[in-house]
Parts: structure tokens; C-alpha cells; sequence
């Protein structure tokens, strides 16, 4: 089983997904609703982001609340899901401790987690669903 990899270093629904902006540099981040470019690691407080590239670049989905399946819910973020999210930040600002991702819908395979407020990189993982958590991220 798989285990995600969380390098510590320290929502909004998308809906029509786009493409990286042309002219878009190696390294950059997009946000994958509307390719408009974003500093690395921007992510709104009180939201979940993963990311495509490491250190919060690349292609950037964001959620306010948790999600049973990326591919179909009602919040779908196919670019992230067609490729391996690299890179996590946790802004929430709930009771809940921490994100925990599966690799799986539903919430099944948890693969790993990250506490809120915290942020880093993966070791390069297929997410299906996350869900906020009351326990630690350990």
C-alpha cells in the first residue's frame, strides 16, 4: 500500500477546467478553473489545495469542503486527477485537525494526510477524495 510522503514546509469549486495559460513557465501555477497565473503556494484560507507540480506549482484545484470522489462529484478537477498531485497546502480554519487523502472514492485507501496549516510536497500520488479529519495527522 502506498503511503504518501509529506515534506512539511511550514473552497471554492472548479467547474470548466482549463489548460496551463500559453506562455505559461516550467514551474509556474495555474488555477485550473480559470488559467490564471498564481504565485506558488497560493491557496485561499479555509480551503484545501492540491497542486500537480511541487512546491505549489502547476495545476491548482481547491475545495472548501470535502469530497467522496474528484473524478464525478459535484466538485470535479480532472486536470489534477489525470495527473499526480505533488503538492498539498491545508488553510483550513475548522476544528478539524487535519485533511486526510485516499487513493480510492468514497474515502477508502487513505494515503495520507496533512494538518491544517500546514503545507509541502508528495512523493507524487493519484488522489480520488479527501475529507477533513478530527485526528492528528500522524
Amino acid at each position: 500500500m502506498p503511503l504518501a510522503l509529506l515534506v512539511v514546509v511550514g473552497v471554492a469549486a472548479p467547474s470548466a477546467q482549463a489548460q496551463a495559460p500559453a506562455g505559461q513557465t516550467a514551474g509556474a501555477a495555474y488555477d485550473t478553473e480559470t488559467g490564471q497565473a498564481l504565485s506558488a503556494w497560493d491557496c485561499n484560507t479555509g480551503t484545501v489545495c492540491f497542486w500537480t507540480g511541487f512546491g505549489g506549482t502547476g495545476g491548482r484545484c481547491t475545495w472548501e469542503v470535502a469530497d467522496a470522489d474528484w473524478m464525478s462529484g459535484a466538485i470535479k478537477c480532472p486536470s489534477v486527477t489525470a495527473a499526480e498531485v505533488r503538492s498539498v497546502y491545508n488553510r483550513g480554519t475548522s476544528s478539524a485537525q487535519g485533511v486526510a487523502f485516499y487513493g480510492d472514492t468514497g474515502f477508502t485507501n487513505r494515503i495520507g494526510c496533512t494538518r491544517q496549516g500546514q503545507k509541502g510536497d508528495l512523493t507524487g500520488i493519484r488522489v480520488r477524495s479527501h475529507q477533513w479529519t478530527s485526528s492528528l495527522c500522524d
